[in-house]
């Protein structure tokens, strides 16, 4: 399938699927013509990506773990031992992050506390 169809059957812009190609993560075969040619499981990888991207892993990650994920379905499945450390390597660093964004947003309400009731709405919390 060209590029057109596989941004229709994933609802992600052809652009983005160009950025993935660039970032490795999606291998069209290339016609004489210059035209990409998606296989009809490259749906499934784009859903991958997409859902790796939403658990906080960057596309240089993704590109890494990727080649080592199995799946059942749109179920990822980690199919290599060094793919569950890089995994659980990324889960630490989300959680480093959590943690440090959740102390700010602590500092932020101590000091909103500090403000006249007038200034603050409930909407505001």
């Amino acid at each position: 399938m060209r590029i057109g169809e596989l941004a229709r059957r994933t609802g992600v812009s052809q652009r983005l699927l160009r950025y993935y190609e660039d970032q490795g993560l999606l291998a069209p075969i290339r016609r004489t013509s210059g035209y990409r040619e998606y296989a009809g499981s490259d749906v499934i990888v784009v859903a991958h990506i997409r859902n790796l991207l939403a658990a906080g892993l960057s596309t240089a990650t993704i590109a890494d773990v990727l080649p080592c994920m199995g799946s059942n379905g749109v179920q990822l499945i980690a199919d290599c031992p060094e793919l569950v450390e890089d995994l659980l390597r990324e889960r630490a660093r989300i959680s480093t992050s959590i943690d440090t964004l959740e102390a700010a947003r602590a500092t932020l309400d101590t000091i909103i506390a500090t403000a006249p009731p007038s200034l603050v709405t409930a909407a505001d919390l």
